[in-house]
C-alpha cells in the first residue's frame, strides 16, 4: 500500500494482515536496503504483534523526489509519524537497522510518549566531535558524487566492498545474490539525497539525550562488528532501561547474516513489553 506525504508516496508492506487487537512494530531498513530485507525476520515474529515494513523515502518502492528537504531528519520523522498514526494511536515499537535505526532513535527522541519500546540494530547516536562530523559530511558528499557518476550496479559493488559489509560475503551465494538484486532496484536520486539529507554527518548528536529515554530498549550488534559493538556498549550504559544483545559470528547486518538469532532476540524482548 502507499501513503501520501505532501507530493510523494511512501510504500508500506503488510505481509501479515494487521489486527486491531495486536500491538504494532514498525521496521525501518538501512541505506541501500528496503522492506524486503525484513521478510525473513517477520516470519515467526511474536504473534501478539503486527509487523509493518516501511520503504523509507528514496528506497525500495517509495518515491525518490528531487527535493532535498524531504530527506532531512525533521521531514523523515514527520513521515514516520504519519505512517504510524495511520495504523494506530497507541504506543508503538520501532525496529531500525543502521540508517533506519538512526531514524527510529530520532523519532523516539522527538516523540518519546509515542514509543513503547525501541529495537536498534547496528545503530549509533551521531558524531559528537565537530571535526569528525565535518569529515563525515565530506565523505557522504563524495559518495553521493560517486553515485551520480556511475551506474547503480557499479555503486552497489563499491558499497558492498566496504569492510563493514565483508561478512555478508560469507552468506550462501543465492542469498548474497538476492541482497545485491534488491539494492539494484533503488533509485540513484533517492540514494544521493539520502546521503546528503540524512547522512550521519548531517544529523544532530543525540548522546546527551539518551538518558531521557526511559522505555525498554534492545540494542543488537554483531560480534564481528567491533566498531558498533563498542558504540552500543556505551549506549547501553546511558539508556536507563536497555539490553545489549551481541550475535555471535555476525557483522554489521545481523538480521541478514543470522535472521534466526536476530528474530529470537527480538521475540525475547517483545515478550517483556
Amino acid at each position: 500500500m502507499k501513503i501520501k506525504f505532501e507530493d510523494f508516496e511512501l510504500n508500506i508492506e503488510t505481509p501479515l494482515k494487521p489486527s486491531s487487537e495486536k500491538k504494532y512494530i514498525f521496521f525501518l531498513h538501512g541505506f541501500t536496503c528496503s522492506s524486503t530485507d525484513w521478510l525473513k525476520v517477520i516470519n515467526g515474529i511474536d504473534k501478539n504483534y503486527n509487523p509493518i515494513l516501511i520503504d523509507l523515502i528514496g528506497h525500495g518502492k517509495s518515491d525518490s523526489p528531487s527535493k532535498l528537504n524531504y530527506y532531512k531528519v525533521n521531514s523523515q520523522i514527520k513521515q514516520i509519524k504519519k505512517i504510524t498514526e495511520y495504523f494506530t494511536e497507541k504506543k508503538i515499537i520501532l525496529c531500525g537497522y543502521s540508517m533506519g535505526g538512526r531514524l527510529a532513535l530520532s523519532f523516539a527522541d522527538k516523540y518519546p510518549e509515542k514509543v513503547k519500546g525501541l529495537i536498534l540494530e547496528s545503530t549509533m547516536y551521531g558524531i559528537k566531535n565537530e571535526t569528525e562530523r565535518e569529515d563525515r559530511k565530506k565523505q557522504d558528499k563524495g559518495l553521493a558524487e560517486y553515485i551520480k557518476s556511475n551506474k547503480i550496479v557499479g555503486f552497489v559493488d563499491h558499497w558492498l566492498n566496504k569492510e563493514i559489509f565483508s561478512t555478508l560475503k560469507k552468506l550462501p551465494k543465492e542469498k548474497y545474490k538476492l541482497i545485491i538484486e534488491n539494492k539494484l532496484k533503488n533509485n540513484k536520486i533517492g540514494l544521493v539525497n539520502s546521503l546528503i539529507g540524512f547522512g550521519t554527518g548531517n544529523l544532530p548528536c543525540l548522546l546527551n539525550n539518551l538518558k531521557n529515554l526511559n522505555f525498554p530498549i534492545l540494542l543488537i550488534t554483531g560480534e564481528l562488528d567491533k566498531k558498533f559493538t563498542k558504540i552500543n556498549q556505551v549506549m547501553a550504559n546511558i539508556f536507563p532501561n536497555a539490553i545489549h544483545s551481541i550475535i555471535n559470528n555476525t557483522g554489521h547486518s545481523t538480521h541478514l547474516e543470522n535472521s534466526i538469532e536476530f528474530k529470537n532476540s527480538i521475540n525475547r524482548f517483545l515478550s517483556t513489553l
